[in-house]
């Protein structure tokens, strides 16, 4: 299984856009990828792959927290927890979190979600060209990737959202494409002591 991909998929999830009466812009998004201390919610994925009729598909929950990070909690098709940090990627096993390797493409999508998480518009933009148009209330952003590690994984990421972010699409370089469509999302719920654990540790 490819862990960063849905990693990467999930750091988008902190968009929360209030109704603004000017243009909607970037500074905005900026500004609001930085505002939520708490985000909870379910997701399905859906990887389209050019040799298989159809999708292969898989579920679960989220917990991203602006001070922590990330819980992926994938339920099916199989059950397995990742944590990202700013100390990386985690995996959970009998014998807890166990660090992954953090030399590769992981490690550059990494770093590519925690600027996503804490708002950092200026890393984005060092990585992608950003397209945004719409309203806070029914926007589209479409990253387009500069930097050349990252244009060997995507040709695209198109991202759609209202209030917050409602849909993601990766665009792969070989021809494959993923779809991630998050259900449920809230802000209103800080973390539970279960969740905190598992950042602390």
């Amino acid at each position: 299984m490819n862990f960063c991909k849905p990693l990467l998929l999930a750091c988008l999830l902190v968009l929360g856009l209030p109704s603004q009466a000017q243009a909607f812009d970037l500074q905005q998004l900026s500004d609001q990828l930085a505002r939520p201390e708490v985000i909870h919610g379910r997701f399905i994925q859906e990887k389209h792959l050019r040799a298989l009729a159809q999708p292969l598909t898989s579920k679960g929950h989220f917990v991203l927290a602006r001070n922590h990070g990330l819980l992926w909690l994938l339920q099916t098709p199989l059950q397995q927890d990742y944590r990202m940090t700013p100390k990386g990627i985690a995996r959970r096993d009998g014998a807890g979190w166990q660090m992954l390797p953090g030399k590769s493409a992981g490690a550059e999508q990494n770093r590519l979600f925690l600027a996503v998480l804490q708002g950092d518009s200026s890393g984005l933009q060092r990585d992608f060209e950003l397209k945004l148009q719409g309203s806070a209330q029914a926007w589209q952003l479409q990253l387009i990737p500069r930097s050349l590690l990252l244009q060997q994984i995507f040709t695209q990421i198109n991202i759609e959202g209202g209030s917050l972010v409602q849909r993601i699409e990766l665009l792969e370089t070989q021809g494959d494409r993923t779809v991630m469509t998050m259900q449920d999302s809230t802000s209103a719920q800080p973390l539970s002591d279960t969740e905190q654990h598992d950042f602390a540790e």
